[in-house]
């Protein structure tokens, strides 16, 4: 018998100390990578986040090309219920900081043409230049919606995409 449970608890601390001493990979589960039409490498981080309201929008912060490259975050609204009128700027809070965000939609030519105006595209480099740290953000967009919150984590996958690689 005590054979036995001496064996239980050897087994027991080999696979805590298998656990212990193996090395994590980080986990950004909603990060993907894929080519374009042109094929470019696309890296994105896409999440569905819900406004004050209980209004459900998604946001698409994507980078195209190499590593380094510019962030850009795409806002969409379901069609038909909201209407995005260009440019509108973005407005960000985290704590005491607040910036905002240039819209660029224009100058995507899917957007420009897509009639349904349910998106708006922003630069979010000039934003993600000054974070340090995954605190939560606060995305005001005026005359759509006052409070959009983005949550710790998705704002960790903004911060990873510019330095972003497939391994």
């Amino acid at each position: 018998m005590a054979s036995g449970s001496l064996v239980r608890g050897l087994l027991a601390w080999l696979a805590g100390a298998l656990l212990l001493f193996t090395p994590l990979q980080p986990a950004w589960a909603q990060v993907h990578a894929h080519p374009d039409e042109n094929g470019q490498e696309v890296v994105r981080s896409l999440e569905s986040l819900r406004d004050l309201d209980y209004q459900s929008w998604q946001a698409v912060a994507y980078r195209t090309g190499p590593p380094g490259g510019p962030v850009t975050l795409r806002i969409v609204g379901y069609p038909g219920k909201v209407r995005l009128d260009h440019p509108t700027s973005l407005i960000v809070h985290s704590g005491r900081g607040t910036w905002t965000l240039d819209d660029i939609t224009t100058a995507n030519p899917k957007l420009a043409t897509d009639g349904r105006d349910a998106a708006a595209e922003f630069n979010l480099s000039p934003l993600l230049a000054d974070l340090h740290q995954n605190r939560p953000l606060r995305l005001e967009l005026p005359g759509v919606f006052v409070e959009l919150p983005v949550p710790p984590f998705v704002v960790g996958e903004w911060r990873s995409l510019p330095s972003w690689r497939e391994g």
